[in-house]
């Protein structure tokens, strides 16, 4: 196009470019980030395009601790620290065990099974039991970073995270 054919283009909304803008954000991060198979790209295409932003290079998991609980034979407490950059998420998944989030900056969102998607702020904390599956866990600004602590109960050796497909 020229410069004189995109003057004469007619002007979009603001919440029409952001949604072009969107689009285009979440087929990028599909084509960057996925191997080109149909399943693979269904079970990630929802929580890739509900951020409408790829997932930022900031989120990442930190181990803290991991103790053998002496009074419970074969279970042991992990706790590790969840940062989330600018619209970052984790893909679905369960967890070995039972799980308590604890929020210390910015806002997560979170949706276990069939429930709500709940929004939750520095201060307040959640909790998954054994065997829930984690549909949504996101950072609810695109803006700011958030961060969890998350405390774990699990059997001993157990695989804490499972991502599904």
């Amino acid at each position: 196009m020229t410069a004189l054919s995109l003057a004469a283009a007619p002007r979009q909304s603001p919440s029409m470019v952001l949604a072009i803008v969107g689009g285009l954000a979440c087929a990028f991060a599909i084509g960057k980030t996925l191997p080109v198979t149909m399943d693979t790209v269904s079970g990630a295409l929802s929580p890739l395009c509900a951020t409408a932003a790829e997932s930022s290079p900031l989120d990442k998991v930190e181990p803290i601790g991991s103790y053998a609980l002496p009074n419970v034979p074969g279970k042991r407490v992990t706790i590790v620290r969840v940062f989330y950059g600018p619209g970052g998420f984790s893909r679905p998944h369960r967890h070995a065990g039972s799980v308590t989030a604890y929020i210390t900056k910015g806002a997560i969102r979170s949706q276990l099974g069939g429930g709500p998607v709940e929004t939750f702020g520095v201060g307040q904390s959640f909790f998954e039991p054994p065997g829930a599956t984690h549909l949504v866990s996101a950072n609810a600004s695109i803006t700011e970073p958030a961060e969890l602590i998350a405390v774990f109960v699990a059997d001993e050796g157990a695989e804490l995270t499972t991502y599904l497909e």
